[in-house]
Order: C-alpha cells, then structure tokens, then sequence
C-alpha cells in the first residue's frame, strides 16, 4: 500500500522544467514534492522556489532549493500545493495548515496552478471540512458573531500549546462549518471578503487548473480543468 500524500507529491514534481519560477505550497502532501525537486535538482534541474510559508522556507532551505521573494518575482510559472477538499469544479477548501493567505497570493500570481492531494480529498461538495477565515485580532469578536448570523458554527483555533493559533502574518484563524456545506462558494467568498477584518478565507475558487490525486494503490491520477 502506498503514501497517496507521496504519490501525488513526487507526480506533481515531474511538472516543473528547468528555468521555471515555482511556488512552493504548504502542508504535507508538498513535503514530498520538496523531496522530489531536490532529488531532481542533483540530477541537474534548475529553479527558483517562493516558499508560502516560513515551514516551507525552512524545509526548502534545508533541501538546498534556492528561494525567491515577492520582491524580487513579479509571476510564477508554476505553483504546487495541497487542498483540504476539492470538488469537480477544482474549487478548493485551503488553510488548515494555516497558510492560506500567503497561499493565496501566490496562487494569484501563478500562470499555473497544480492542487497535490490523496483522493480523500476529492468531495462532491465543500463544507465536510472547516473553512479557515483569517482575521485581525482587534475584528476577532465582530467576525465571530457575523459568521454565527450566517448560520455557521465557528471555533477559535488553537495552537497545539492550547494557545491562540497565529498565522505566520500576525492573524488569528476562525474554522468554521457551515450546515449543508457550501453550495456557491464563490458567492460565499465575495460575501465573507466585503467583511471589514476578514484578511481572507480559505476558498480557492478558480485558482487550480491541474488536479493530482495519489491512490493507495500507487496510481497518480492527473485531472485538467476543463
């Protein structure tokens, strides 16, 4: 039996040429796509990486990746990363490793967007699993109540010390589920955006243009959005 995690990670890798500007997602599945670049880079593979999270920077400075800020990269070529949940329109659940806002702005920057993930993650409608909201601290308690009025059941999330989780941005998350899932998540996320104190949301709606999903089985199944 095989790592589906692994599987669509090293697959994913095989993507990226040489000279390409790569953004590198955040969470487990990628861990193993930074394993692969790096293998592939001692073959003779040359990039730039743009880390979405200090994890991400830390992991791939460790591998020998050269990395790249915003400062200095206008676009990228190429971005890999993982989803929480995925559905058939390739719209995505994103931040339960809490990197989504970093993640977001590099997705709006890439001229391709590779979502890596097991085919648990594959669902037929999103809301199964929490949708993270990023907010400033000061707008916690407003935020709160506004997303409860909306019929969402909310809770605070906590770092694995039992303290307030902070995002590498200085921000608090606020996991939340909503009855029946979401229907329109591009509709929810235009919604949630127009919230004064809301940084961004988990929803990733037609950022993704290829689908990777690792089978237990060994099989890399490569999905193109239409």
């Amino acid at each position: 039996m095989h790592n589906p995690k692994e599987v669509a990670g090293r697959r994913a890798a095989e993507f990226v040429e040489s000279g390409m500007r790569v953004g590198l997602g955040t969470g487990s599945t990628v861990h193993f796509t930074l394993l692969r670049l790096a293998e592939r880079m001692a073959e003779g593979l040359k990039i730039v990486g743009v880390p979405t999270s200090i994890d991400t920077q830390n992991k791939a400075r460790a591998l020998g990746i050269p990395l790249a800020d915003l400062e200095s990269v206008e676009a990228l070529d190429l971005t890999i990363d993982g989803a929480d949940e995925i559905d058939g329109r390739f719209d995505m659940i994103k931040g339960g490793g809490g990197a989504l806002l970093r993640e977001k702005v590099v997705a709006s920057i890439t001229r391709r967007q590779i979502a890596i993930v097991g085919a648990d993650k594959v669902v037929a409608r999103l809301g199964a699993f929490p949708l993270p909201v990023e907010v400033v601290p000061f707008a916690l308690a407003v935020i709160r109540r506004a997303l409860e009025r909306k019929g969402a059941g909310v809770v605070p999330r906590l770092g694995k010390d039992g303290n307030p989780y902070v995002t590498d941005n200085g921000n608090r998350i606020l996991d939340c589920r909503f009855p029946g899932g979401i229907g329109d998540p591009g509709a929810l996320e235009a919604e949630l955006d127009r919230l004064p104190g809301i940084v961004e949301t988990g929803l990733f709606v037609g950022l993704a243009h290829t689908l990777v999903i690792g089978h237990e089985d060994g099989r890399a199944e490569v999905r193109h959005r239409s």
